[in-house]
């Protein structure tokens, strides 16, 4: 009873880091107005470790008073270090990508993580149940039809999302691993420090950078930071504890039901039928890999 507790505690902390990264689709798309990608991700990983660090520290303490016995710290930073190399090239694949590509494409490459992550775990020897298969099949179906609306193409952009759901998978799968292992705050809060520091040495060296970039992507900024980063990211670390990475890739690819939400009520984007059918089927994915996760194709047949 209290492992499905927690299984269901973890979907639930996925679902809602799916919704706070849709929604920041929309701050992601508006920071590209006024800033280069890697300044915007310098900002909002700092950010992120602002509002994360004063818990770490508080949480630290407390441990201490417990006397538990904690992952060393070069163990923590090289495994930090390691999450957030997987999490600094998928960020800044997609953040460059929405640059030269549609928001629909973008959401839609993006969200072939729900695929990449089963698939990379083939090769890494994790066994994956028909019924996850199915699941992500239907899903991925789902994000399609809620995201196209054009002739499918690879452009340049299209490519660079395209390594961006490669790297997010990725991403989904070393935390899928570390995440049990260690303090998972700890482990988001390195993982934030490695990704803005890469990102800040890319953007000293190729973007213009000014104070008022800042000042005016505030908004975007504070979004993207808090809660994106700040929030959303942790909230996928410590649900990884109490999760598969196949299934957890197919609830937090819910992002992209999320995202089209976020554009319909702050950028007054109209949500066709085609697209309800495409949230319905996402559903319906994650749904089947939580019910069905071991179920065989073969004994149906």
């Amino acid at each position: 009873m209290i492992i499905k507790n927690q299984a269901i505690k973890a979907d639930i902390l996925m679902l809602i880091a799916a919704a706070i990264w849709g929604f920041a689709f929309v701050a992601q798309r508006q920071g590209m107005e006024t800033m280069g990608p890697f300044l915007f991700n310098t900002a909002r990983f700092f950010i992120g470790v602002a509002v994360l660090s004063p818990l770490v520290w508080y949480l630290s303490k407390k441990k201490k008073s417990s006397n538990k016995v904690e992952v060393s710290t070069k163990k923590l930073i090289f495994a930090g270090t390691i999450a957030g190399l997987f999490l600094f090239a998928a960020s800044s694949f997609q953040q460059v990508g929405l640059q030269y590509t549609t928001a629909g494409k973008a959401g839609f490459i993006t969200g072939l993580y729900i695929f990449f992550v089963p698939l990379i775990g083939l090769f890494l020897g994790q066994k994956t149940g028909s019924g996850t298969w199915l699941g992500a099949i239907i899903a991925l179906i789902g994000l399609y039809l809620l995201s196209i609306n054009e002739d499918f193409s690879i452009a340049e952009g299209d490519l660079l999302q395209l390594v961006c759901a490669v790297f997010f998978a990725a991403h989904v799968l070393v935390i899928g691993y570390l995440a049990k292992r260690m303090d998972p705050l700890k482990l988001s809060l390195v993982q934030y420090c490695v990704s803005g520091v890469l990102s800040l040495f890319i953007a000293i060296a190729i973007e213009v950078i000014t104070w008022d970039m800042i000042v005016d992507t505030a908004i975007p900024l504070l979004y993207a930071g808090v809660m994106s980063i700040g929030v959303g990211y942790t909230l996928q670390v410590v649900a990884q504890q109490h999760a598969k990475s196949s299934h957890a890739a197919i609830i937090l690819g819910l992002e992209g039901a999320f995202a089209v939400l976020g554009g319909w009520l702050l950028l007054d984007e109209y949500l066709s039928t085609r697209g309800l059918i495409g949230c319905g089927l996402m559903l319906t994915g994650m749904f089947l890999s939580q019910l069905l996760p071991k179920l065989s194709l073969k004994k149906l047949s």
